[in-house]
């Protein structure tokens, strides 16, 4: 079996391409995610669909000191271990 030079080289081009697509495909869902310490931290978004809960109660457990967050460029975040923590905790009473 034969294949001619430029038939392998349009297949190689369309691999290539291939693995730019993927390439920008992880590097967008890494992207998404911060970390901080090794700890992986979540928005208010994440939060609200992680919990099922409404804005108003993720306000409340942060007021109450249930829910430690943390402030980066005006935007509020929450370490995935304490979100935990806190279904732990509902869990338990």
């Amino acid at each position: 079996m034969t294949i001619e030079r430029t038939e392998f080289t349009a297949w190689m081009e369309r691999i290539m391409e291939r693995f730019d697509l993927l390439k920008e495909h992880i590097a967008a869902k890494q992207s998404k995610y911060i970390e901080i310490d090794g700890e992986q931290l979540l928005d208010n978004q994440d939060v609200l669909q992680l919990l099922k809960i409404s804005s108003r109660s993720l306000q409340r457990y942060r007021t109450n000191k249930k829910l430690p967050y943390y402030t980066i460029s005006g935007k509020l975040y929450y370490k995935l271990s304490d979100v935990h923590q806190l279904i732990r905790s509902s869990l338990n009473k």
